[in-house]
């Protein structure tokens, strides 16, 4: 696969698991890499080599701008829109299933889908340059998948705002106060000594340790294999609507 329909790539070095994703378009996330996320998330869960997992994207200003418009687009029919919703829920349970601890390292803009794998780390790490927007009501949908694993972090009242006012960007600064950020740095160079320094004190700590706190942080979601199933249909049957089509339509054109 070329660069330029991006890529998921992992490397495992001193106990550490780094999955990093690329898109050429923001970061944005098309059905096939978030199949390949999803996957790479599980795979790591599983080798014994890692003990923690980092999950951060490419590039300096854009972690994640949420799903491809341009596959969002060519969806025309409910199943096929299912399908490609269910993509960030795959992503979502990946990583919330997954045995060991993940740090987000978010170092820049993240929107949508984004703010959701944001929300799905179990330790988020990020600049000043880390805004978070829930745009998709402003496109005729909502952010009914990630809304689970948003709510969870940030709580319903900050869910809700980014829901609602869904033009309007966060400052990094907000979303650290509601609990999405457990740090904020001033640059991409502070923010990796950052992750580097916490990776390598869970590399060291014991894994079953790890394995059983993990288990406790997400008490009580053990329904959203299903869950995020039926919210990804809700969007699946939305994403057909005349209005979002047009929506969609007139951001592409911005």
């Amino acid at each position: 696969m070329s660069t330029s329909e991006g890529f998921v790539k992992t490397n495992v070095d001193q106990h550490i698991a780094t999955i990093e994703f690329f898109h050429p378009q923001s970061n944005s996330l098309p059905g096939h890499l978030l199949n390949e996320l999803a996957k790479a998330i599980t795979a790591a869960g599983v080798n014994p080599e890692a003990k923690v997992i980092v999950l951060k994207s490419s590039g300096e200003r854009a972690f994640c701008a949420g799903a491809s418009f341009d596959e969002l687009i060519s969806i025309n029919d409910e199943v096929t829109g299912k399908i490609f919703f269910s993509g960030f829920a795959n992503v979502i349970n990946a990583a919330r299933t997954c045995p060991k601890l993940i740090i987000g390292r978010v170092q820049g803009k993240a929107v949508g889908g984004g703010v959701g794998m944001a929300s799905a780390a179990d330790y988020c790490l990020a600049t000043k340059h880390a805004a978070v927007k829930l745009s998709e009501l402003a496109v005729g949908i909502g952010p009914f998948v990630v809304g689970p694993a948003v709510e969870r972090k940030v709580g319903t009242s900050a869910m809700s705002q980014l829901a609602i006012n869904a033009t309007e960007w966060q400052t990094a600064d907000w979303a650290a106060q509601k609990g999405l950020y457990a740090e904020v740095f001033n640059s991409i160079e502070e923010l990796d000594a950052g992750v580097a320094t916490l990776a390598s004190k869970l590399a060291g700590s014991n894994p079953q340790a790890m394995t059983e706190l993990k288990k406790i942080f997400w008490t009580g979601t053990e329904h959203w294999g299903e869950l995020l199933k039926e919210r990804a249909a809700i969007s699946g049957e939305l994403v057909l609507s005349e209005f979002t089509r047009n929506a969609i339509n007139a951001f592409k054109k911005k």
